[in-house]
């Protein structure tokens, strides 16, 4: 199953996006999940030769076969399949401060909590007002 985004398969990391904020609606119970997940992540490689310094490289994460990190959801997609569950982004991110802005605005908006309807049982972040001037 690929990511939707807009109606249509989104299937390509952009550079200029960070990452992404997400549902993933389960078709057999009608319940669904609030995240967040990033396109890219570091890695760390050695120094060269005669130096100390490490190097970095961003490379495109795991975010193509992602579902999540709530337990519960992970269980029932290996217990029923991957192909019960539809992966939408709601939001594309410049900058991780983005990503948890819309995670925790949309996760408030839906009662995620309160509403049994969904598998999330936690909003947690932190924020600041960089990166979040032209949102």
């Amino acid at each position: 199953m690929t990511w939707s985004y807009m109606n249509r398969p989104y299937t390509e990391a952009q550079e200029q996006y960070q990452g992404f904020v997400y549902e993933i609606y389960d078709t057999k119970n009608n319940r669904l999940y609030i995240g967040k997940k990033n396109f890219w992540r570091t890695q760390k490689l050695k120094p060269l030769k005669g130096k100390t310094r490490r190097r970095h490289r961003r490379v495109e994460s795991d975010w193509q076969s992602y579902y999540g990190s709530n337990e519960e959801l992970l269980q029932q997609v290996e217990s029923l399949g991957p192909d019960h569950f539809h992966r939408k982004i709601l939001v594309l991110c410049a900058n991780k401060n983005q990503m948890t802005y819309f995670e925790m605005k949309l996760q408030f908006e839906y009662d995620v909590l309160f509403d049994d309807r969904y598998y999330n049982s936690y909003i947690g972040g932190r924020l600041t007002a960089r990166g979040l001037k032209n949102v």
